[in-house]
This record gives structure tokens, C-alpha cells and sequence, in this order.
């Protein structure tokens, strides 16, 4: 399938979502909100409704409450567990890691060269056709050959059409 079929396609897709999007968002006037006009109302509502709650629950059960401070303790020192992920204290910290990178030439140089064996965003590379051909392989893209011309796609129009 080429392209421009593709694009096509979603754009037809998207559409028809559209459509049943529209179709099935219920009737606003059975909101129970006092904002009944608008969805983007209603949720603003609700929002303002639980900002203002108030009370201390660690089991989180209710809308109207909010941890305690060490609860909250005990969520950040999980966190940096995981961060970490079991680092031993000699390597747990990004300044640990510079310190030792600094030291170790050898693993420095060799982290640099896989680095630079990276196919990169941020700027122009040149890449061999094998180069090329696995960097595509890995990240599952098609190359220009194999996406068809889309010039003469409208995704507009497919779209336009398939919302009506």
C-alpha cells in the first residue's frame, strides 16, 4: 500500500471517529455539575470542587484528602530507589558518576564511542547505505523507495468526507 493510500486511510478513520465522538458525548444537560453548557465547563468545575477538599488520607480513598508528609517521604525515597535502581552508594549520584567516569579514561573513551556510533537528531550525519539500511531495520522505518508518492494524496478532503 502506498503512501498516499495510507494517508488516505487515516485520514478516513479519523473521521469516522470524529464522527461517533461527536455522536455519543452524551447530553450535557444531564450533567450534575451546576455548568451544564459546556464539557470543558463541567470538568472545571469538578477541578475547583477538588482543589478546594481538604483532610490527610494515606490510603488515597477519597477525592477530598491528601497524603501526609511522610507518606509523601515514603513515595520519594521509593522513587529514588527506583532511580537508582540499586546503585551501590559509591555510584549513586550523577556526581558520583562523573568523578568516576573522570578517572577511568578507558570506559570514558569507550562510552564515547558507542555514543558516537549513534544515529543522531540533533545534526547532520553521514551514514553508509548498510549504515543506513540497519538504522531503519532497528526503528522498523520504510525507506523512501517504499513509501510511494503522496503528492497526489488530499488527506483533507478524505477527511472532510468522511466526518460528513
Amino acid at each position: 500500500m502506498t503512501l498516499a493510500a495510507k494517508l488516505t486511510a487515516l485520514a478516513t478513520a479519523v473521521g469516522v471517529d470524529i464522527k461517533a465522538l461527536i455522536t455519543t458525548r452524551g447530553n450535557l444537560a444531564a450533567l450534575t455539575t451546576t455548568e451544564k453548557t459546556t464539557l470543558v465547563g463541567a470538568i472545571n468545575e469538578i477541578k475547583a470542587a477538588v482543589a478546594s477538599a481538604s483532610g490527610i488520607n494515606d490510603a488515597a480513598s477519597s477525592s477530598t484528602s491528601s497524603y501526609s508528609s511522610s507518606k509523601v517521604i515514603d513515595l520519594l525515597t521509593t522513587l529514588e530507589n527506583k532511580l537508582t535502581g540499586g546503585a551501590s552508594s559509591a555510584l549513586d549520584t550523577l556526581g558520583e558518576i562523573e568523578a568516576r567516569l573522570g578517572t577511568d579514561q578507558t570506559a570514558l573513551g569507550n562510552l564515547l564511542t558507542a555514543v558516537g556510533n549513534r544515529v543522531r537528531f540533533d545534526d547532520v550525519q553521514s551514514l553508509t547505505a548498510p549504515q543506513q539500511a540497519q538504522a531503519r531495520a532497528n526503528i522498523g522505518a520504510a525507506s523512501a523507495a517504499d513509501t510511494g508518492d503522496a503528492a497526489g494524496a488530499d488527506p483533507v478532503a478524505a477527511y472532510t468526507a468522511a466526518k460528513a
